[in-house]
């Protein structure tokens, strides 16, 4: 008796197939939406944009990817304990398509752009983190296509990422709206949940559907009791702030997302230092992860502002008639994913062929820090040679200049989630994977506040001192990385 088959998606589950193109649809509503926001926040009412200036327009781009990062902790939190992952994901998809279409409909000023980010950054936060759990479920234990899994699922987060922005900016511009373009990015997360609804029964099966450590109801009481402290937390640190400041204002808001991005890293790990099932060694490793932290903070806050201070280099300062075509700002965000995808197999055979013989994971973390600074003085050329902050310039810059800091996110990024895994206290390996993905949290919430420097003046001194800082701190690190190994305890 012969048995059929099983349908595979590139020799791996169906599953992954679903996965693949909710994550594709989801980074494509995301960075599309992104590619636009800016030059929406700070274009003229007349024109219509909001009006903003500029250095409150990166300020809200920098709160913005903030929160976006630490929402994930409570995306987390609701599939472990309450909905399972499964649901999570379907939720998180909703609040983000309806964040899309509030933004997308005409006339709805500042009100509608700030209750769009709120359902965003709830729905990414719901989503993204919990799509990874999800691609990990499908494969059992010792599965060896399981790495190769993820590098497909990896290449569906930098596809969608990658043909956004030109397809989004150009809708917008045919239609002479923005909102029009806002509008493609909700058809990107509509059609993402239909095929999700579709085609995740069949093909998931049991993945992801149950929350593995679910809340009991003795524990609903003490819930409550925390829910409460924590908005009453924030209201009180606006609060203290908007009596510091003189008044509530956006730049109120800015600056406790600021703190905020501070505290909830440093409330982590506190919590794991003191914790009596932080064992000797462990702790030790924590220790030696702290720098590898701050490190990666400051990694996070120069390649983040390729959607803010970059992207205002690259509508103001460039000229973007080349080799007879005519580039639209935007644009210039598929940069980063491009060269994701171009370079993260080669780094994967570089890593694979040096095999013990490659650099350790501070000296790694030292050579990103030290491309992404050069990244930014390379952003001081065009000034230093036209004489002036104000002629149009080539935008090979910005092309060399995302080139630069991406080729040194592959020393920090996929090395980052390896380390964590490694230095993680057994105790809390979940809480400190969502720290890792808090120093991109907090590298934007300094950045909330960095950016506001950043105009036709500065320009020349803030690429400079940003990037020569960075090398800074970078060449410390590689000096002192021996230092650092030996509180590593083993890891490499």
């Amino acid at each position: 008796m012969s048995t059929k088959k099983e349908k595979t998606f590139f020799g791996h589950p169906r599953g992954l197939a679903t996965l693949f193109n909710t994550e594709f649809w989801e980074r494509f509503s995301y960075y599309g939406m992104r590619a636009l926001l800016l030059y929406y926040m700070y274009t003229a009412v007349a024109d219509g944009g909001l009006g903003f200036s500029q250095s409150t327009a990166t300020a809200i781009m920098s709160i913005y990817g903030s929160l976006v990062f630490m929402s994930g902790v409570i995306g987390g939190w609701f599939a472990d304990r309450v909905l399972g992952a499964r649901q999570t994901i379907f939720y998180g998809g909703v609040l983000i398509m309806v964040g899309h279409i509030v933004l997308a409909l005409p006339n709805g000023g500042a009100a509608a752009l700030f209750g769009s980010m709120a359902f965003i950054i709830l729905g990414t936060g719901l989503l993204k983190p919990n799509v990874s759990n999800v691609v990990g479920d499908l494969y059992p234990a010792g599965d060896n296509r399981r790495d190769a899994g993820f590098s497909i699922f990896y290449m569906g987060i930098n596809l969608g990422a990658f043909i956004a922005p030109p397809i989004v900016s150009a809708v917008s511009d045919n239609a002479g709206s923005f909102h029009a373009g806002f509008g493609v990015a909700a058809v990107g997360m509509a059609i993402a949940l239909v095929v999700y609804v579709l085609t995740g029964k069949r093909y998931l099966k049991d993945a992801g559907k149950k929350a593995p450590n679910p809340l009991q109801k003795s524990e609903a009481k003490s819930l409550i009791f925390k829910i409460i402290g924590i908005v009453l937390g924030i209201g009180l640190l606006i609060a203290v702030l908007t009596l510091i400041t003189g008044s509530l204002t956006i730049d109120t808001i800015i600056l406790a997302v600021t703190v905020m991005g501070v505290g909830v890293p440093l409330a982590y790990f506190i919590m794991m230092m003191t914790s009596k099932k932080t064992e000797a060694d462990e702790k030790s490793r924590l220790t030696a992860y702290i720098p590898l932290f701050l490190i990666a903070v400051l990694f996070w806050m120069i390649e983040e502002q390729g959607s803010s201070t970059l992207a205002l280099f690259a509508a103001e300062r460039t000229d973007l008639s080349i080799w007879g075509m005519n580039l639209n700002p935007a644009n210039f965000q598929s940069l980063n994913p491009v060269f994701v995808i171009t370079l993260s197999p080669i780094f994967a055979w570089i890593w694979t062929k040096l095999g013990d013989r490659q650099p350790s994971t501070p000296r790694k973390f030292a050579l990103g820090l030290f491309f992404a600074g050069l990244s930014f003085v390379v952003m001081m050329l065009p000034g230093i040679l036209h004489g002036n902050t104000t002629t149009l310039v080539s935008p090979l810059w910005l092309v060399l200049s995302f080139f630069i800091c991406i080729f040194g996110e592959m020393f920090i990024s996929p090395v980052g989630l390896s380390a964590t895994t490694k230095l993680a206290p057994k105790a809390f390996a979940s809480q400190t994977m969502s720290l890792w993905f808090l120093s991109d949290a907090m590298g934007q919430s300094f950045n909330a506040q960095l950016t506001q420097l950043f105009n036709a003046d500065t320009e020349i001194a803030y690429f400079g001192i940003t990037g020569f800082v960075a090398i800074a701190f970078a060449v410390a690190l590689f000096i002192f990385a021996p230092f650092l190994k030996k509180y590593m305890k083993g890891v490499h």
